[in-house]
């Protein structure tokens, strides 16, 4: 089994109904993400997927959330509020539905979403 991985940032604020905890104010984060993807399989230069893949589909993703209110997106509906947990949910499960759509063997195995430099949470892929 290989495993590689890529990070990437993004900047953007949103609001989390936390009954009364500092979050529920409006704010912003500069969030590091890390993407990792897995396979068992090389392919004949002798890598998993090649990086440069990986980075241009994590940069269309990162594309819709960028300096984006993350609130008012689509992509995180009322009951689908835009924490740490469902921004890194979000990019996990749109880079499977990228690299699928380019054909690549590896899966996203788990995408980590830091939002400051202690505090991260990670969407971990069950299929994996």
């Amino acid at each position: 089994m290989f495993e590689l991985k890529v990070t990437t940032d993004f900047a953007a604020a949103h609001q989390l109904d936390l009954t009364g905890r500092k979050c529920e104010n409006l704010h912003g984060h500069n969030w590091k993400i890390e993407v990792f993807a897995t396979g068992k399989k090389l392919d004949k230069s002798g890598v998993l997927v090649d990086f440069g893949i990986i980075k241009k589909r994590l940069k269309q993703v990162m594309n819709t959330l960028d300096h984006k209110f993350l609130n008012e997106l689509d992509l995180f509906p009322k009951n689908l509020p835009p924490s740490s947990e469902n921004i890194a949910r979000y990019i996990g499960l749109e880079m499977e539905k990228l690299l699928n759509k380019d054909k690549i063997e590896a899966t996203i195995s788990k995408i980590t979403a830091w939002e400051s430099d202690n505090a991260a949470a990670s969407w971990i892929n069950s299929d994996a």
